[in-house]
C-alpha cells in the first residue's frame, strides 16, 4: 500500500509546491527507517468537585455546587514513510464528555482533554493529517523512537524539518517534556502550555498551517503560521491565512548545569483576527454591561513565553514557565490567562523501584490585564469567564498526581487540584478537584 501511495502523494505535493527540492522525493527510505505504523491511544478522566463558597454566580461561573465531570477520548494514528525523510500521518479521533459548568469559570481549567469533547454523545472527527519532511545536513545521527505521530528511524543531528497540514500547534511549539500532555502528565490547562499563549486552534485544539524548524546539535529555531478560528474559541477555521493567522517563533537551547542537562526555550507569538478589545467594549457600554461581540474588528495580539526544564537528580526533572500576553483583546483560541508563572517537579518511579511510574507536583499563578479585569468587574462575559462581578485576585493552582503503570500499555493516575480565587475572584472558592485517569496506548 505504501509503495502504491508514494508516487501519487509525491506528485500531489510537488504540484502544490511543498517539495521545493524534487530530487529528495526520488530517494527511497534509508535502511532501518520504519516504513509504516499504526498507533492508538485511549484516555478516560473522571473528576469530582466538592461544593465550595459561592456567594454569587454569573452566566460563565464555575458552579459552587458539588459536581462530577468526565472525558473519554480515543485516537488512531496511521503513519507511513513516503521517501527518505518524509512521513505522513492521519489521525482519527473520537471524544465525549461533560465538563464542570460547561467548561466555564476558570483560567486554569481542570482537564486538558475536555477541550476536545462536545457532550455526552461520542463525536468522531479528523484530528491530524500532515506531512513531515526532514532534510538531513550531517553532524552525526540520532535515533527517533516509534510513537504516536512519529515513525522510528534515524535523523541527522543537524537538519531542517517542515511540518505542514492539520496538526496541533503544541505538536511543535512549547514542548516542555514533563508538562505538556494531559493524557499522561498534569491535567490542568495552566500546565499544558504557557498559560498566556493564545495559540491558534479550533475548539478541539487543532488547526491547519505549517512550521519550519532548523535543528542543530544543542539548539533549534522554529517558526510557524496557522489558521485561527472564525470566531473566539469556535470550531470552524478561517481559511484566509494571509489575513487572519497565528504566527510564532521559538528559540531552543540545550545546556548543562551542575553536570545535568537542561533546555531553555523562548517563544514569541502574534495573532491577527477579528477580535473584541476590552477598552472598546467598556467605552461603548457607557456605564452599562460591556459586550465584546459589539466591538469586534481587526486587531493583533502579541505575547512572550520563557520556559526551562532542568534535570535536578537522576530521576527528577524540574520545569518553569513564565508567559505574558498584551491582554488588550479577547481570548481567541486558548484560555483566559493574560500572565502566568508556573513550575514544578516530576519524578521517575525508577527512584523507588517502580520504573514506568511517575509522580509530579506543580503550582501556577494566573493573572489578567487591567482592562480584562475591569471588563469582568462590570459584568462582561469572556470565552470562559463571567461571574457577573469581580473582586479580583490572582488565580492560584496547585496540582499533584501519581501515575501507576501496572502493565506495559496501561497507566492509572490519581490527581488532586486546589484552586484559590477560581476565575480570579476572591469572593469565591477555594475549589478542589479530585481525578482518576486511565490511559492506554498500542
Amino acid at each position: 500500500m505504501v509503495e502504491f501511495l508514494r508516487p501519487r502523494i509525491r506528485g500531489l505535493l510537488a504540484a502544490a509546491g511543498i517539495l521545493a527540492l524534487p530530487a529528495l522525493a526520488q530517494e527511497p527510505p534509508a535502511q532501518g527507517d520504519e516504513p509504516f505504523a499504526v498507533h492508538a491511544q485511549s484516555t478516560y478522566v473522571w473528576q469530582r468537585k466538592p461544593s465550595f463558597a459561592s456567594p454569587y454566580e454569573g452566566e460563565n461561573s464555575l458552579s459552587g455546587q458539588r459536581a462530577r465531570s468526565y472525558s473519554l477520548t480515543a485516537t488512531v494514528d496511521l503513519g507511513a514513510r513516503l521517501w527518505r525523510g518524509a512521513e505522513i500521518h492521519l489521525n482519527g479521533e473520537g471524544a465525549q464528555g461533560i465538563a464542570f459548568s460547561g467548561l466555564h469559570g476558570l483560567g486554569g481549567l481542570t482537564n486538558g482533554e475536555l477541550a476536545k469533547t462536545a457532550g455526552s454523545d461520542m463525536t468522531f472527527y479528523r484530528a491530524r493529517a500532515f506531512l513531515r519532511q526532514t532534510w538531513g545536513l550531517g553532524g552525526g545521527q540520532e535515533a527517533v523512537e516509534a510513537d504516536m505521530n512519529q515513525l522510528a528511524g534515524f535523523v541527522d543531528k543537524r537538519r531542517i524539518v517542515l511540518t505542514a497540514g492539520n496538526i496541533s500547534v503544541l505538536d511543535v511549539f512549547d514542548a516542555v517534556s514533563v508538562s505538556h500532555d494531559p493524557r499522561t502528565q498534569f491535567m490542568n490547562w495552566a500546565f499544558m502550555a504557557h498559560g498566556a499563549y493564545d495559540y491558534a486552534a479550533d475548539a478541539r485544539g487543532y488547526t491547519w498551517g505549517a512550521a519550519l524548524e532548523y535543528v542543530d546539535d544543542g539548539w533549534a529555531l522554529r517558526v510557524g503560521r496557522f489558521m485561527q478560528p472564525k470566531e473566539s474559541n469556535g470550531l470552524p477555521l478561517d481559511k484566509r491565512l494571509a489575513r487572519h493567522y497565528g504566527d510564532q517563533i521559538e528559540f531552543e537551547k540545550s545546556y548543562a548545569a551542575l553536570g545535568r542537562p537542561g533546555t531553555l526555550r523562548v517563544l514569541a507569538f502574534r495573532n491577527k483576527a477579528r477580535m473584541g478589545r476590552y477598552d472598546d467594549a467598556l467605552a461603548a457600554a457607557r456605564g452599562g454591561t460591556p459586550d465584546l461581540a459589539a466591538v469586534r474588528r481587526e486587531h493583533a495580539k502579541a505575547g512572550l513565553g520563557v520556559s526551562v526544564e532542568q534535570a535536578v537528580a537522576d530521576h527528577a526533572t524540574a520545569f518553569f514557565r513564565a508567559s505574558w500576553a498584551d491582554g488588550k483583546t479577547e481570548t481567541y483560541a486558548f484560555t483566559e490567562i493574560d500572565r502566568s508563572v508556573s513550575g514544578g517537579v516530576v519524578f521517575d518511579g525508577a527512584a523507588w523501584g517502580r520504573a514506568g511510574d511517575t509522580a509530579g507536583a506543580a503550582v501556577a499563578f494566573n493573572a489578567l490585564s487591567a482592562s480584562h479585569r475591569e471588563y469582568l468587574r462590570r459584568g462582561g462575559l469572556g470565552a470562559f469567564l463571567g461571574d457577573g462581578s469581580l473582586n479580583y485576585g490572582v488565580e492560584q493552582i496547585a496540582e499533584a498526581y501519581y501515575s501507576w503503570r501496572p502493565f506495559k500499555r496501561l497507566w492509572i493516575s490519581a490527581d488532586a487540584q486546589y484552586i484559590r480565587h477560581p476565575g480570579y475572584n476572591r469572593d469565591r472558592g477555594p475549589a478542589k478537584v479530585f481525578s482518576v485517569r486511565l490511559h492506554t496506548e498500542f
